[in-house]
Parts: C-alpha cells; sequence; structure tokens
C-alpha cells in the first residue's frame, strides 16, 4: 500500500483532499449494505444501534442525517471538479466550443445514466429525474457557463436561482387546512412531518413541484398515471442542486487562486455563513430546509456542510500530511463513477454469492440480527478491492 500513496502523490495535477472526501461520499453510499436501520430494529434499547441505524436512514422531511450528506457532497465535489477540468482543457488547447459540446455530451449521459440504472427492475424506462446523476447532469451544463463569468456574476446567479425559486414556491397557493393529502400518498401517520403556516408551502406533494411533476412526468410513456412521488422528490429540484453545484465551483476556484496555500478561511467562513443562514431561514419559517425537495435552505445548510467536510479532509491532507490515513477513501474517490455503478448493479450478485458460497450458517456467526452487518462488511470490501485492482492498474471510469 506504501508503493501505492507515493503514486497517488505523484499525480500533482489531482487535489488528493477533494479525492479523499469524494472518497467518503462514495463509502457512505456503499454502505448502505450493511443496513444499519434493519439491524437497529432488533436491537431497539441499545442507544449504539439506534445512533447507526439513524445515520444511515434518510430524515423524513425537515433535518439532516449522515445519510442525507451523500447527494449534496457527490453534487458540490461535481462543482469543485469544474475548474479544475477547464483548467486541464484550456492547458491541452481545446476551444471554448469543443468544451460545451463535451459539457453538453456529458450532460445527457449523466441523465441517460439515471434513466438506465432506475429502470434495471422496471418492465420499461423510468422516465424520472430525481437521483443525484440526473439530477446533476439537468444543471451541468449551465454550471459549466457560469464557470466562465466573474466571481461576482457567479455569486449574483446563486441568489437569483435561489431567491427566484423560493419566490415561485412561496407564490404557489400552499394547500389549506382541508387540502386531501391521503390524495398524494400522504398518511395520517406521516402528518407530524407537515408544516403550518407559511412553512406549509413545502409540504410534501402538495406544493409547486409536485403541481409540475403532475404535468411533466405525464408527457413521457409509463405503466400508469403519475400521481406523486411516495418520497416527495421532484424533478425541479434540479435548479437549487444548481446552487450547490455552484458552491462546489467557489471552493475549486479557491483551491486554484490561493495554491499551493489551501483556503482553509475562506471555507470555514463559507460553512459558517450558510449554515447560519439555512438555520435562520428554517427556524424563522421563511424556508424550512428540506433534502427531498432541495429546498434554497436545503442548498445553503447543506452546503456550509459540506465546505466542512472539505476543510477537515484539507487540513488532513494538505495541513498536517497524513495521506496514508486518507488511501483507502482516495481509491474509492478516484473511481467514483465505478463505485457508483457497483452501488446499483453488483449488490445483489456478491451477496447471493456469499450466501452460496459460504452459507447462512457461517453467516449468522455472530447471530441472525448482525447478518447483515455481516453480509454487508463482506459485500463492501469486495467493492474496495474491486476498486484497489482497477487504481493499481490506472483503469479509471470517466464521463
Amino acid at each position: 500500500m506504501g508503493d501505492s500513496v507515493v503514486k497517488v502523490e505523484q499525480q500533482q495535477q489531482r487535489n488528493i483532499a477533494v479525492d479523499a472526501y469524494r472518497g467518503l461520499v462514495m463509502v457512505l453510499m456503499l454502505a448502505g449494505v450493511l443496513r444499519l436501520p434493519e439491524v437497529a430494529q432488533a436491537f431497539p434499547g441499545n442507544p449504539i444501534w439506534q445512533f447507526l441505524g439513524f445515520q444511515q436512514s434518510h430524515i423524513e422531511w425537515a433535518g439532516m442525517s449522515l445519510e442525507d450528506t451523500i447527494q449534496p457532497g457527490f453534487t458540490f465535489l461535481a462543482g469543485v471538479a469544474l475548474p479544475y477540468s477547464i483548467l486541464s482543457r484550456k492547458r491541452k488547447g481545446e476551444s471554448f466550443q469543443h468544451m460545451l459540446l463535451h459539457t453538453i455530451w456529458r450532460s445527457f449521459i449523466l441523465v441517460a445514466l439515471g434513466f438506465f440504472l432506475r429502470s434495471i427492475h422496471s418492465p420499461m424506462t423510468n422516465f424520472t429525474f430525481e437521483d443525484t446523476l440526473t439530477q446533476i447532469g439537468l444543471g451541468y451544463t449551465f454550471a459549466f457557463l457560469l464557470t466562465f463569468v466573474r466571481p461576482r456574476w457567479q455569486w449574483t446567479a446563486l441568489g437569483v436561482i435561489l431567491g427566484g425559486y423560493w419566490l415561485a414556491w412561496a407564490l404557489y397557493p400552499a394547500p389549506g387546512p382541508n387540502f386531501n393529502y391521503a390524495a398524494v400518498g400522504v398518511t395520517p401517520d406521516w402528518y407530524k412531518h407537515l408544516f403550518t403556516g407559511f412553512a406549509s408551502h413545502w409540504n410534501r406533494n402538495s406544493n409547486l413541484g409536485q403541481a409540475f411533476d403532475l404535468w411533466f412526468l405525464n408527457l413521457f410513456p409509463r405503466p400508469s398515471r403519475f400521481l406523486f412521488n411516495d418520497d416527495g422528490y421532484l424533478t425541479l429540484s434540479f435548479i437549487p442542486t444548481l446552487g450547490t453545484v455552484l458552491l462546489g465551483v467557489a471552493a475549486g476556484r479557491w483551491y486554484l487562486a490561493s495554491a499551493p496555500k489551501i483556503p482553509l478561511r475562506h471555507f470555514l467562513i463559507a460553512a459558517a455563513a450558510l449554515i447560519a443562514a439555512g438555520l435562520l431561514f428554517h427556524f424563522t419559517g421563511i424556508c424550512p430546509i428540506v433534502k427531498k425537495i432541495w429546498t434554497p435552505s436545503w442548498t445553503l445548510f447543506s452546503g456550509g456542510v459540506c465546505f466542512l467536510f472539505l476543510a477537515a479532509f484539507s487540513w488532513i491532507v494538505d495541513v498536517r500530511k497524513h495521506r496514508g490515513i486518507v488511501f483507502p477513501l482516495v481509491v474509492v474517490g478516484m473511481n467514483s463513477i465505478a463505485a457508483y455503478l457497483m452501488a446499483h448493479l453488483f449488490e445483489d450478485f456478491i451477496e447471493n454469492n456469499f450466501r452460496i458460497h459460504i452459507g447462512m450458517r457461517a453467516l449468522n456467526l455472530f447471530g441472525p440480527a448482525l447478518e447483515p452487518v455481516f453480509l454487508g462488511a463482506l459485500t463492501l470490501a469486495v467493492y474496495w478491492l474491486l476498486l484497489y485492482w482497477m487504481f493499481c492498474r490506472r483503469i479509471f471510469l470517466r464521463i
């Protein structure tokens, strides 16, 4: 492993801290095979398992868990990489037109790959637009174009995007006291998560995004008419998601402008300002922090959390020089698309083979309740070994 760390250090064009953070994001996604919420149900009185189960579960509506940091982290880091990618292409002599066409093609591939992965177990193509790859793809070309304008205009664009999106939702009629939530998949046991007053504009499946999807998604071939998303996810979330990409672009720009120094102060100030703004809007009822519909407050709050993660990895890697510690994450982070595909395509295959060749008795070595963790740990190890094999042979999937 020591030689591999040297190989990483020799790749001076890469930002190892960014790769490590991306690796953490992907490991958190891959770690879904551990099924910690399922194990937590088997130990209802154990605070440790309850904590772990909570952190690997999505918040029902308002708030954040560790699991909820995966999508904004992946999105934010797509923005961080943009200034590096553009600089690299400029140095190779690529024209703006060529870069733009490549970006449009990349956006198309991201959206198409999202369709493909969501349709694996469907009888027909699942034309929905709420997953991570599709959401990034829908806004990626706009982020690319904004990378070429001055920073002040990038910040202005961020403000217009979030402010305009908030205003559109605020002007759309809020659900009244007699709104039929049952018709949009909201059961009585979920009513405790509904907002009242002005914040009700952001209630599940009773908002502007739901009205848009009721029209837009039914333009595509479907096995049955679209009525609502079971979890409240929306197509229009790609608009504030673009804001998350732009925050990442700012981080990438600060990295390049400060080199060889690390702009830790910029990252920490941005984190504090964004988290404070998100919390202010949430607790005043102006705009709640809701990941599933990617509210503007969520963009701000989660963006601040992303800056904190980036600052932490920059401090570990570039200030303290502890690159060996993050090497396992770098292996995953440098091949994030491959890791993403593994999580969606290989899980059942790997787990079934462990069940066949190891047997359920061995998998229940620590008791039936812990079988998901044991099996998941074995599957996670296979994921990493495959990615390490690709890393050693310099096989990196790119879009």
